[in-house]
This record gives C-alpha cells, structure tokens and sequence, in this order.
C-alpha cells in the first residue's frame, strides 16, 4: 500500500482480482519517469477526496510488462480507468486533479 493506504501496488498476479469489481482507476507508471513522479501527489489527493467511489492503484511497467503490454500502454504516465473488469477510459500524460476526478466520476 502505498499514501496512507489509499493508493495499492498492483502487479501482473495481482491485477484482475483488483479490477473485476467496481471502479478502479490504475496508475502505469515507471520509476524513471519524471512526470510520473510529478503525478504521484496529485493522484494522493484524487484518492483520499474520492475515498470509497473508486479504488486506486499504481503499476510499475518495468516490473510488471506483461499487464502493461497486454493493456497497450505505450506511454508513462498512463491512466486507465476499469469498471467490473472492463476499460472505461484512458488519459495519457500528466493531468491535474480536477481532470482525473471529473474523469473518474463519468464512471
């Protein structure tokens, strides 16, 4: 777990169980990239403010390739949005907060 609990680590063995069910929004990102680095802050703050209507987590691509290249994640950061299992929506890039929480909510 990572920011208080609020934000998971997610790998390839881990990933289906965490977006079968509800809204979960999946941070790809990888460790040498500065504008994910940029975003970690701002998506702590998306997660506690819509604590308990989506879950949030974060996947290291260079850990975890296979979900990143069986997701098609060509670019960090990616964020893919899930709904039951199912892709949503996807912004790439840096984005502020208000930009992922009114994504979040068109879930």
């Amino acid at each position: 777990m990572m920011a208080g609990g609020l934000i998971q680590e997610v790998t390839d063995d881990s990933f289906d169980s965490l977006v079968k069910e509800g809204v979960t929004l999946i941070d790809f990102f990888a460790e040498w990239c500065g504008p994910c680095r940029t975003l970690s802050p701002v998506l702590e703050e998306v997660a506690k403010e819509l604590s308990g209507k989506a879950k949030f987590a974060k996947l290291d691509i260079d850990k975890s390739n296979a979900t990143a290249t069986s997701h098609k994640v060509t670019s960090v950061p990616t964020m893919i949005l899930y709904k039951d299992g199912e892709e949503v929506g996807r912004l790439v890039g840096l984005r502020d907060g208000n930009a992922i929480k009114d994504f979040i909510n068109q879930a």
